[in-house]
């Protein structure tokens, strides 16, 4: 048996800390890119591939770079085909978190034990789908399986939420994340068209600068009465810009005109309307995250195929430190500093990450600027104790909020358990090294904050 009840944990500490105090804990998801709409409707899948394969860029990138061709990853093949593409190449991808990933899942949804490969994927494919056509493998009831209480989604300014407002379900909440990305993206070619969306979406006029933010006012303040407290941003850095409004309203104007606007003043732009909506979520008390780091879309071929998200990004070596000073400091001054997560996506920027949080914080609360969960690249075993030593160094691991999934995929929130493995199995192998005391319920205490309490603490309401 490969996943068995003592996975990842080495010593017979962090196998108690465990089983005694992190697995019990439920789940609070707080950043991942599922869709409301297949939550709020209990979408049951046609079958297999749908529900675990379809979307899901690490496993596009991995089954690339082991020669697979598109046709079998985002092309016409039939979903039973591209089932045993991936169960074809699964076997390759040792040392990749894919296959510990994937076989995590299988226990956990499936009660699968078997080493998926070529030679068993037609009898899986066949055994598997039986079950995901049920009931019993909706989308909630698979939430639900994993003791998921809430579920925050990442949604756009112009989205109408119809799918969170409609959502009821007693044992599970569903509430959206405010992610105004293509709103501060000025560059993009299609963002008078997105304005129009807005505009729209708002009920709004947008004409001016002015008009841009009031129409914001009104998606802000859909999204608090719609149960939103959270705010999320992609980007590669913040730039070192001074917050110029008139020089934004003169960039905005040039834009709605469809003039082309340059690097400065697109940097001028961001960092200007950043300084704004950051105003609006403290006001609102929301948290505010910042994911820096990646640089998107690299392959232009295949974009253009297959479309975005589809496993072309990578880890940038973007400047960080002086623009993301520059910002928390100047909110900081103007009393403007909300509760902010900060999340790198290059590993060489652990340790700036993790000490310019800690410049920010005022006392008000624990950990009011976090460095946040490994993040999209750094999400896997070697990422996250990297991540869990360089945090107890920079800054206060107990204080941590935890782990998230940032997915597409249903079957992702076995992530929480990978992740709760490790962080037990390195304070285990700490207690028994003598590095920390042998005071099993005092560091238990600890995994139970990280896991799930100073997640519900930070956000106020998340339950």
């Amino acid at each position: 048996m490969f996943i068995h009840q003592n996975f990842l944990l080495q010593n017979k500490t962090a196998q108690m800390l465990y089983h005694s105090y992190a697995k019990p804990e439920p789940i609070v998801d707080y950043h991942n890119h599922l869709s409301p709409k297949e939550i709020c409707e209990d979408r049951v899948f046609e079958n297999i591939t749908q529900l675990w394969i379809t979307g899901d860029h690490y496993k596009y990138r991995a089954m690339r770079a082991l020669g697979v061709d598109e046709k079998y990853i985002t092309g016409n093949a039939t979903d039973e085909e591209k089932f045993i593409a991936f169960a074809s190449a699964l076997p390759q991808m040792i040392g990749n978190p894919i296959f510990h990933w994937s076989h995590l899942e299988l226990k956990r949804y499936f009660n699968i034990d078997t080493f998926l490969n070529i030679q068993n994927a037609q009898t899986l494919y066949t055994q598997l789908n039986k079950l995901v056509k049920t009931k019993a493998y909706s989308a909630r009831a698979l939430l639900k399986k994993m003791h998921v209480k809430l579920v925050c989604t990442t949604d756009d300014p112009a989205d109408n939420l119809e799918f969170h407002k409609a959502f009821k379900d007693d044992a599970l909440r569903l509430i959206p994340g405010f992610r105004p990305d293509r709103v501060l993206n000025i560059m993009q070619q299609d963002y008078t068209a997105y304005i129009d969306t807005l505009s729209k979406s708002t009920n709004t006029s947008i004409s001016n600068y002015s008009d841009l933010k009031e129409a914001l006012i009104v998606s802000i303040d859909h999204f608090h009465t719609t149960g939103c407290r959270l705010s999320d941003h992609g980007l590669s850095h913040i730039p070192p810009c001074d917050v110029d409004e008139n020089a934004a309203k003169e960039i905005f104007d040039l834009a709605l005109q469809g003039k082309e606007i340059n690097y400065k003043k697109a940097h001028t732009f961001l960092c200007t309307l950043l300084h704004f909506l950051a105003g609006e979520y403290h006001k609102r008390k929301w948290v505010m995250q910042l994911h820096l780091g990646p640089i998107r879309n690299n392959n232009t071929r295949l974009q253009k195929q297959v479309g975005a998200d589809v496993g072309c990004d990578s880890i940038g070596d973007f400047v960080q430190a002086k623009g993301l000073s520059k910002f928390l400091n100047t909110l900081d001054d103007q009393k403007k500093l909300t509760k902010t997560i900060l999340y790198n996506l290059n590993p060489a920027d652990n340790a700036l990450f993790a000490t310019m949080a800690g410049n920010f914080n005022d006392g008000s609360s624990e950990g009011k600027i976090q460095w946040g969960a490994p993040w999209w690249f750094l999400d896997q075993k070697k990422g996250i104790e990297t991540h869990l030593d360089d945090l107890s160094a920079f800054g206060v691991l107990s204080t941590f909020v935890g782990m998230l999934t940032d997915s597409r995929s249903l079957l992702s929130f076995s992530r929480h358990e990978y992740f709760r493995r490790v962080l037990c199995n390195k304070l285990g192998a700490d207690i028994e090294a003598g590095l920390l005391p042998n005071d099993i319920d005092w560091i238990g205490q600890v995994i139970k904050k990280i896991c799930y309490q100073n997640t519900v603490n930070y956000f106020n309401d998340f339950k």
